[in-house]
């Protein structure tokens, strides 16, 4: 995956959801983990509540999103570069 922030520039973060943390619960959030690789390692946490969460299902609930979901060939082939995102 990759990330872009404003306060980096054009500067974009190669990375990929840290194996040892992944996803967990610490009182009324859930904490996704993520480790950069590329052009630094950073590990970034995010903070997620459960209005976030609803925002997340319902943004996933987009026709475009369940279409990228279920096309099962999509992994088959090596993801192109999304450009500037």
């Amino acid at each position: 995956m990759f990330f872009r922030s404003t306060g980096l520039g054009k500067t974009e973060l190669t990375a990929h959801i840290d194996e040892a943390g992944g996803i967990i619960r610490k009182g009324d959030y859930l904490i996704l983990h993520v480790a950069t690789t590329d052009p630094v390692r950073w590990k970034i946490r995010a903070a997620i509540n459960y209005k976030d969460f609803l925002a997340v299902v319902r943004s996933a609930l987009k026709i475009s999103v369940i279409s990228f979901v279920l096309w099962p060939f999509r992994a088959m082939k090596p993801a192109k570069h999304p450009g500037d995102f």
